[in-house]
């Protein structure tokens, strides 16, 4: 199918093209148009105890949903399930723009954040039937590209809006997009092949029966399975997110949020291998495939750790250097540059040598070198070192970010594909949840450890103090040691992101070796594209 769609030189192929990479766009921008316009809203509002889930509302079902996509696409197809999400995240993004209280903006949020996990999934799986895998890798990259410029943007756009406009104007620009991108999809995606009861069986691997249609398709979708999964998720994040920050990690919300996230999980365990696997959304046998694994692993470890060094780095700016938000977001376009260049350098080597697992072996060793070197930064260092620091930093984390996508590609039969394209999108969320939180709690934890004993300093005020602030609630005498204290908690925070992105190494050390070329006789994912020549 792909061989017969892919039709670079007409204008529907750009078009679905075009349509995917402003849908990777939208997605990112919401998660981060809204830092710059939440001051408005709330004044509008006057909720500002409701800020955290302003967030919240958007990321939990983003996260939680995300495994869940897999399963969906697998049933239903790629055009009928996407074009659907695309529905849902703008009515959320409609909701938002429309909002008239507080509630019914967090309502929007959540609707919006459900529909963006099955489109991030998506984006991807919509290469499958129009591009050939031995030429996914440039396309591929562009979604990194796309998502790094969104990065930046987001921001500046939201706070451009907010300041000339109306807040409201950060959702509302959804839905132009969208509609380009629905119109893009009905008319030039090719259309799936029609779900029925034998279809469905044939993908979960259950032999058709005699229930009705309705029924079928609800046990296939594993609703024992989502409910032991969904809330664990859901509690796992929300203890990462109060931990901490509102309530030490002590305290019974904590423990008691941990502990739910810890025996619903042994129970889904327990339903995807012993009650129901026939059904299982998750199949064991997708997780504990090598390359599948390693995959998940090399995400976790790198996209974690990125988000680590992108957050605080910001911080660092502000706090340390006395940047501006719009400075420091300009003082740390070197990584998104080095990221861009480099995305698109790995693709075109991949697709030339035929192999994405050299891309996955180089990544780890120049973004741990980044980050190490990241982490000698301190209140002195000129713009020479922070901005080398970050193109190295940078061009390692373009080259392979997005070869774990290209992973179950290659080594699952095209049934399964969607589900191993969803766990490595959700290993790419839940990295990047923990990692903040981990780094969260070594930053407060040395702040207070340099601080403690210092006279007429509170270190748990500093700690809870905002980035720009804490010129303005310390004294001029102590402020250099306060500062100094700041940096090498945030630079703390660099040396763990180091730390897990030569982690990384050991995951990619367990992808196969396959070619994304296609051969004759070859067997493999992807329809049969892919072939074992190292294990």
């Amino acid at each position: 199918d792909a061989e017969k769609n892919y039709k670079p030189k007409s204008l529907g192929f750009w078009s679905i093209i075009l349509g995917l990479y402003l849908t990777v766009f939208i997605i990112a921008l919401d998660r981060l148009i809204i830092a710059t316009a939440i001051p408005k809203i709330t004044d509008e509002f006057h909720a500002t105890g409701d800020i955290g889930w302003y967030g919240s509302a958007y990321m939990l079902p983003a996260a939680c949903f995300n495994p869940v996509s897999g399963r969906v696409y697998q049933m239903y197809g790629t055009k009928v399930v996407f074009t659907l999400s695309l529905v849902l995240f703008e009515i959320g993004s409609a909701v938002c723009g429309a909002a008239p209280s507080s509630i019914a903006f967090i309502l929007g949020r959540a609707i919006a954040g459900t529909g963006s996990a099955f489109l991030q999934s998506g984006t991807m799986l919509l290469l499958l039937p129009i591009v050939p895998l031995r030429k996914r890798p440039m396309f591929m990259a562009g979604f990194g590209i796309v998502f790094a410029l969104a990065s930046v943007i987001g921001p500046l756009l939201g706070g451009s809006l907010t300041d000339k406009v109306t807040w409201r104007w950060c959702f509302y620009i959804n839905l132009p997009v969208g509609a380009f991108v629905f119109l893009a999809m009905i008319f030039f995606f090719p259309n799936d092949a029609r779900t029925t009861p034998s279809t469905v069986a044939s993908a979960t691997n259950v032999p058709p029966t005699t229930r009705s249609p309705f029924i079928e398709h609800f046990l296939n979708l594993d609703p024992l399975g989502i409910l032991c999964l969904v809330p664990s998720i859901i509690s796992l994040i929300l203890a990462l997110q109060w931990g901490g920050s509102t309530d030490a990690w002590s305290s019974p919300k904590i423990v008691g949020l941990l502990v739910t996230f810890a025996v619903l999980l042994v129970a889904f365990v327990l339903v995807e291998t012993v009650v129901n696997p026939s059904r299982a959304f998750i199949p064991m046998r997708i997780v504990t495939q090598r390359s599948i694994a390693g995959a998940m692993c090399f995400v976790f470890c790198i996209a974690g750790s990125m988000m680590a060094v992108v957050y605080y780095l910001s911080i660092w700016f502000q706090a340390v250097q006395g940047n501006s938000a719009i400075d420091s977001g300009l003082h740390t376009l070197p990584i998104v540059v080095a990221l861009v260049v480099s995305s698109i350098a790995g693709a075109v080597a991949t697709q030339k040598i035929g192999y994405y697992t050299p891309a996955m072996l180089l990544t780890p060793v120049l973004a741990s070198i980044g980050a190490g070197l990241l982490s000698l930064l301190t209140p002195s260092s000129g713009e020479g070192q922070w901005l080398g620091f970050q193109v190295l930093y940078g061009l390692g984390l373009g080259m392979g970010l997005q070869a774990p996508s290209l992973v179950p590609q290659t080594v699952l039969a095209r049934a399964d594909v969607p589900i191993g394209v969803a766990l490595t999108f959700f290993m790419q969320q839940l990295g990047g949840a923990v990692f903040i939180a981990v780094a969260q709690n070594i930053f407060a934890g040395e702040i207070v450890e340099r601080l403690s004993g210092v006279s007429g300093l509170d270190p748990a005020l500093i700690v809870g103090t905002g980035a720009t602030d804490i010129r303005q609630v310390v004294k001029p005498e102590q402020l250099d040691l306060v500062v100094d204290a700041y940096s090498y908690g945030l630079t703390r925070c660099f040396v763990m992101a180091a730390a897990f992105s030569a982690a990384g190494m050991l995951a990619a050390l367990c992808v196969e070796w396959r070619t994304i070329n296609a051969k004759k006789g070859g067997k493999g994912g992807d329809g049969g594209e892919a072939t074992v020549v190292e294990e």
